[in-house]
């Protein structure tokens, strides 16, 4: 593969959000600071979900490559004065909550930030699809003056994408959780 050494490998290959991130999260609590995760994953979000969890903890995330479908990640452990507290979006709304809100008013906005696959499979109708890891760079497509709704599978990547977006501006914006996980109401699939 490459040259880059690491100090431990988590193999989570086939592992959906959140589970990177939650063996990672206990992988690296094991390491000494300035030692070095690799982290292997098929998930494809796993990229998007890896950079922020290490931005919003401290750790630095050095970079990836690919080797046919696993995706290596490379995490260094920060010293514990760099590290921050894990922070979770403030602003939420649960499933029940949304569902009320979109019978009242169907109008209502909501981003799915999933994988492709996973919105084509089963979304809330009329749901805007950007995935997190392209939410960055297809802010444009959003309006900032409007409520939104972030949703995905469990509530993890769209906490990661409320905090972004209100990074970047927007002022009225909701995590749903627990997310499409234990979505009850209606749905639509390609």
């Amino acid at each position: 593969m490459s040259s880059i050494k690491a100090d431990q490998v988590v193999d989570a290959r086939g592992l959906a959000c959140p589970m990177p991130i939650v063996r990672t999260k206990k992988s690296i609590e094991q390491l000494q600071s300035g030692q070095v995760l690799e982290v292997q994953a098929t998930d494809k979000g796993s990229l998007a979900d890896l950079k922020s969890w290490a931005r919003t903890t401290g750790h630095q995330y050095l970079g990836s490559n690919q080797e046919g479908d696993v995706l290596h990640h490379f995490i260094r452990k920060s010293d514990p004065s760099e590290v921050k507290e894990a922070r979770l979006f403030p602003y939420t709304l649960s499933n029940e909550e949304l569902q009320q809100k979109l019978q009242d008013n169907p109008q209502t906005r909501v981003l799915d930030v999933r994988e492709p696959a996973e919105y084509a499979f089963g979304r809330i109708p009329g749901a805007i699809s950007i995935p997190f890891g392209e939410l960055e760079q297809r802010l444009g497509e959003l309006n900032p003056e409007e409520e939104l709704h972030v949703v995905c599978r469990t509530g993890r990547r769209s906490d990661m994408a409320a905090q972004l977006l209100t990074e970047k501006g927007f002022k009225q914006i909701k995590n749903v959780v627990p997310g499409m996980s234990e979505w009850n109401g209606s749905q639509e699939q390609d």
